[in-house]
């Protein structure tokens, strides 16, 4: 059975999206006009309209897209692996090339859209908080996986674990884009797998 082609309309409104998502990533919100989007995009401002009621709009589905991306290269990044250990180290592998290899041009959408977004646009900073959450409960999910297999030591906390992962990775990704430079985030992910092995078990 043959899957129902996309419409011209759906496919323009892709396109405007994915194109979108690199230019906020990139300029971020207040730093991107009208002008800068039909540049990215191709379309004329009424073609944006047509398919956007505001720029928010057009914001909140591009970060979302941006963020599902990041969300499917994690996945597939350790969906090779079964074993809890590796597929923890699968992820601090991922990392380890995230600002040479970005997912989205300009850096993590996560950090840039929550930097921009704490105050000015409660829309998108729902969208963020929401997002930090799914990758909260990845992470969650693996150290309980990891217990349940016997890899991680059982009376770990896995509530301390993950929140100290996501900080720690977060806070390298930072000072590798603010210094333009690998060593920073390289420093963190190594120093992170040590504490990792010292509250779970050699992994």
């Amino acid at each position: 059975m043959k899957r129902p082609q996309t419409s011209k309309a759906e496919q323009t409104r892709s396109l405007i999206v994915e194109r979108a998502a690199v230019l906020f990533n990139q300029k971020g919100f207040a730093g991107t006009s009208y002008k800068d989007l039909m540049e990215a995009t191709g379309v004329t401002k009424g073609c944006l309209y047509g398919h956007f009621a505001s720029k928010e709009e057009l914001a909140v589905e591009a970060f979302e897209y941006a963020a599902q991306t990041l969300i499917d290269r994690v996945g597939e990044a350790m969906a090779p692996y079964e074993h809890a250990g590796e597929r923890l180290r699968a992820l601090l592998n991922f990392y380890r090339t995230y600002l040479s290899n970005p997912v989205i041009a300009g850096g993590c959408p996560l950090l840039n859209t929550a930097v921009e977004a704490d105050d000015n646009q409660p829309a998108l900073h729902d969208r963020v908080v929401k997002v930090l959450n799914r990758l909260h409960k990845g992470v969650f999910k693996l150290i309980e996986l990891g217990k349940a297999q016997g890899v991680f030591r059982e009376t770990v906390n896995t509530q301390d674990v993950v929140t100290f992962f996501v900080a720690t990775v977060e806070g390298g990704i930072m000072l590798g884009k603010a210094y333009s430079h690998d060593q920073p985030l390289q420093t963190v992910l190594h120093q992170l797998e040590r504490w990792l092995q010292f509250e779970l078990g050699d992994f």
